[in-house]
């Protein structure tokens, strides 16, 4: 793959580090029902970050099928109408392998408003799925999260690409 001028030659992922993100991001949802606090419509969802992040950068380890297994979790944890994550977090997936050579293409600024269409699509999903069985319109408040999901974009880049950053052999004559 050409790289673009300027961007840091990788380390390879590991498949422990990306499992263990994506298990620290479902539990990380799952926090506020654990508390007790019950599940805000303003939080972000931050597995869908991770997600869509991984389906990006190692489109083959993480894709539509992992997607899947996590959206039936958060519908369970929830005791949501079962496959609304599911179908969303597939949806998020797929589009996010889609666009995946071209978005990284971007500085991550730019990726973050990229993204930003594919989290409005995914509560989109979400919403109009719960409104087709009856429930109540969640609020004006279930409007800001694929914002806030947008603006962790960044965090996230930081965050899940440091282990790639280290070097491997590091010393005074080889500063890759």
């Amino acid at each position: 793959m050409i790289m673009r001028p300027g961007q840091p030659l990788l380390l390879p992922a590991k498949p422990l580090f990306i499992w263990g993100s994506l298990l620290v991001a479902l539990l990380l949802n799952m926090a506020p029902n654990i508390a007790g606090l019950g599940r805000a419509a303003w939080l972000p969802d931050v597995l869908a970050v991770v997600l869509v992040f991984w389906g990006v950068h190692q489109p083959r380890r993480v894709g539509i099928g992992a997607a899947f297994l996590f959206g039936l979790a958060m519908d369970v944890h929830q005791g949501a109408l079962l496959g609304q994550h599911a179908l969303a977090y597939t949806a998020l997936s797929f589009l996010a392998i889609t666009i995946h050579r071209r978005l990284l293409w971007f500085p991550v600024p730019l990726q973050a408003v990229q993204v930003l269409p594919l989290f409005i699509g995914a509560h989109a999903i979400i919403v109009l799925l719960r409104l087709l069985v009856g429930d109540l319109w969640p609020g004006w408040p279930a409007l800001l999260p694929p914002f806030l999901e947008a603006l962790l974009w960044p965090v996230a880049s930081v965050v899940l690409l440091l282990p790639q950053r280290r070097a491997p052999d590091p010393d005074e004559n080889r500063p890759l």
